[in-house]
């Protein structure tokens, strides 16, 4: 059997992840910009959640679509890897906010009372939450889609068999893919009252379905034949997924516009992409997820205190205030990172070796009778 080879690093859409990122935390904060009017862009900025769909399904039929389709797929290592992916920061901040929520009614501040709900833990601690299982929306809100991963994680095994098999007709895949995603978000919003693109807590899991086929067809494209004009492909791209953004076009146009963006972007070599492909932009791609997932709890405690600290009207900041909470985001975002994800995922992967290594090690002390008598 022919060993599955290192895929290779995609350096442009590692740093893509920082731009949906702070595309999220811009939305997130923009509440608490005094004087600041309507932007189509900025109301958009929940489809950075999207992206990040998208993305994922990209990456992991990257990394782990061959092997599953020439049957040298570990499932549970697969999901070793992924928790040891998501859930130390995820239990990290879900346990911050407990911590900051409480800390705030002692003082005497108002908390939404969602945000420390008891019936909604258990949900939120086994990655549940956005199942449709949590009562309400509450402690790290944003880790709703982790929850929504976690769902395509268990799933992967038949994305992988449905795209392996679509493998030699990548064109067909990404229509197929693409109508899927506009017929699913029509019925949707038609059956619901309100577009699938900004279902949270309830419908989640949903959420990730399409986004992620598409992610995973747009990777049989690259596998077969990356684009020729990778830098012109991504600007276009890129332009007509913020016009489409800004314009307040339906949602399912700029998240196709930000499929096509990924395709390009990884068609990009490395040592064409420029800065895109440099140290900062990939260190920026690689703490994308602590930037995700502190957006919260760093807003509850940087809006409130200087809010106080400046007198603020209803939490309204003067923009030079706001600017700098949100430029320091990054680095709370890296903080978490060198603390908290990084080091739990090396002793989770770490723990996963060992536990590998000593069975490969049983397994061979084990055999070796048999070998030698068989000689």
């Amino acid at each position: 059997m022919t060993p599955v080879q290192t895929p290779a690093d995609l350096r442009p859409i590692t740093a893509l992840r920082f731009g949906a990122a702070i595309w999220v935390a811009i939305y997130t904060f923009w509440e608490n910009l005094a004087g600041a009017g309507r932007s189509g862009l900025v109301d958009k900025g929940y489809l950075g959640v999207e992206l990040f769909f998208v993305l994922s399904g990209f990456i992991l039929s990257h990394v782990y679509l061959q092997a599953a389709g020439e049957k040298q797929f570990s499932y549970r290592g697969f999901l070793w890897a992924r928790i040891a992916r998501v859930y130390p920061l995820h239990l990290a901040t879900l346990i911050g906010v407990g911590l900051l929520a409480a800390a705030a009614l002692i003082a005497g501040m108002s908390v939404d009372g969602n945000v420390l709900s008891w019936p909604a833990l258990p949900a939120n601690l086994l990655m549940l939450h956005a199942w449709g299982l949590a009562p309400v929306a509450g402690w790290n809100h944003p880790s709703w889609s982790i929850s929504a991963e976690w769902f395509a994680y268990l799933c992967f095994p038949l994305f992988a068999f449905v795209f392996w098999r679509l493998r030699d007709k990548p064109v067909a895949a990404v229509v197929g893919a693409a109508a899927f995603l506009t017929v699913l978000y029509f019925v949707f919003e038609q059956v619901a009252g309100f577009p699938l693109t900004e279902a949270t807590f309830r419908w989640g899991a949903l959420r990730i379905v399409p986004c992620f086929a598409l992610g995973c067809a747009l990777y049989l494209v690259y596998r077969k034949a990356p684009l020729k004009a990778p830098w012109t492909a991504s600007a276009a791209s890129f332009a007509l997924m913020v016009l489409s953004a800004a314009l307040g076009l339906w949602d399912g146009i700029t998240v196709l516009f930000a499929g096509a963006l990924i395709l390009s972007l990884a068609s990009l070599p490395n040592e064409r992409a420029g800065v895109l492909a440099s140290r900062p932009a990939v260190y920026l791609g690689e703490i994308s997820y602590s930037v995700y997932m502190v957006c919260v709890p760093w807003k509850l405690l940087s809006i409130n205190l200087a809010a106080k600290l400046t007198d603020a009207p209803d939490k309204q900041l003067h923009i030079f205030v706001w600017l700098a909470i949100l430029a320091l985001l990054p680095v709370v975002a890296a903080v978490s990172y060198h603390l908290v994800e990084r080091p739990a995922r090396k002793a989770l992967r770490g723990m996963a070796d060992r536990r590998k290594k000593s069975s490969s090690q049983k397994k061979s002390n084990d055999d070796t009778p048999e070998r030698v008598f068989q000689s």
